[in-house]
């Protein structure tokens, strides 16, 4: 299949501000790329146009993506089958060290969205999963299931920003006393009574946001994957992140502007910031309107780049 062909079948993955994402690595013909988020190869297939005897390395830890990945098969490209949070130790191992740009589009790709048995999409019914890497791991069911009435309100609060997250918890505990939650349906049924008239799709994407980052520990993934890019990065390399929720749009604004996730830039002895990027994107980039009319899933996007110091 190549590289054309691949992109006009857009019913695995219609990639998110293609253009915008591609302008901001500023990709050179002869340079080393990194794609840590594969999934449906969108982005990864076009990098590989602008690349002659430049390279790209592409992680996803998805068997799906691995068998996507299959159909860019070439001199030029190298799938890495694991989480990105093990950037650096994987691009040493592959002598890839340092890169030139590195494109990072979290979130879940519509490949995942749309398979019913990953139980990542509310419009389905299917078992509670959510895992990333569908082989291994916690998956949304267990969390259900196991978790403390506290935990649930803690996971619910922070990483899905429900309203009620408190009481939505203590439903959840209750009606897990009566059956076993592990379907998408049982888990609507169970929550029925706390989920919001008239607002239903809104109010059951947080609750499945939040269960899908706390199965796959996404908050502390990208922590460890973005403190890593100032190494893997030559000076001058860049930066391009694509986020889909505040929580983490909030961690790559302040990474890239402070170089760390919490609290004030460290300062150097003369009083200037000592921080190892310089932020190109005052705003972050938002897609058009006409891409939100042709993909829905692009509305929540934010792209932030920035380019490590000389």
């Amino acid at each position: 299949m190549s590289v054309n062909d691949y992109l006009n079948d857009t019913a695995y993955h219609r990639p998110v501000m293609l253009r915008e994402c591609l302008e901001a690595l500023d990709l050179q013909p002869g340079g080393r790329y990194v794609d840590v988020t594969f999934g449906g190869g969108g982005h990864s297939a076009r990098i590989l146009e602008h690349l002659t005897t430049g390279h790209l390395y592409s992680f996803d830890q998805d068997a799906d993506a691995e068998r996507e990945a299959s159909n860019l098969a070439r001199p030029q490209f190298t799938f890495i089958r694991s989480n990105f949070r093990d950037l650096y130790t994987e691009l040493k191992r592959h002598d890839a060290l340092p890169v030139d740009g590195l494109l990072a589009d979290l979130g879940v790709s519509s490949h995942q969205f749309d398979t019913p048995e990953r139980g990542f999409s509310t419009r389905f019914d299917g078992p509670l999963d959510m895992r990333m890497n569908a082989e291994d791991g916690t998956t949304a069911a267990d969390i259900i299931a196991d978790y403390s009435e506290a935990e649930l309100h803690r996971i619910f609060g922070m990483y899905g920003e429900v309203t009620n997250a408190r009481t939505l918890a203590a439903t959840v505990v209750a009606a897990r006393r009566g059956q076993s939650i592990t379907t998408i349906a049982a888990l609507k049924k169970a929550i029925s009574t706390c989920t919001p008239r008239g607002k239903e799709n809104k109010y059951l994407a947080q609750v499945f946001q939040a269960l899908r980052i706390e199965a796959n520990d996404e908050m502390a993934a990208l922590q460890e994957m973005l403190m890593q890019t100032a190494q893997v990065l030559r000076p001058g390399g860049r930066l391009v992140v694509m986020s889909y929720h505040s929580l983490e749009d909030r961690l790559v604004k302040n990474f890239m502007a402070k170089g760390k996730f919490f609290g004030e830039a460290e300062k150097n002895l003369f009083g200037h910031t000592n921080t190892p990027f310089e932020v190109l994107t005052r705003k972050p980039v938002e897609a058009s309107a006409e891409e939100v009319a042709l993909n829905p899933r692009a509305r929540s996007a934010k792209l932030r780049v920035a380019v490590k110091k000389e």
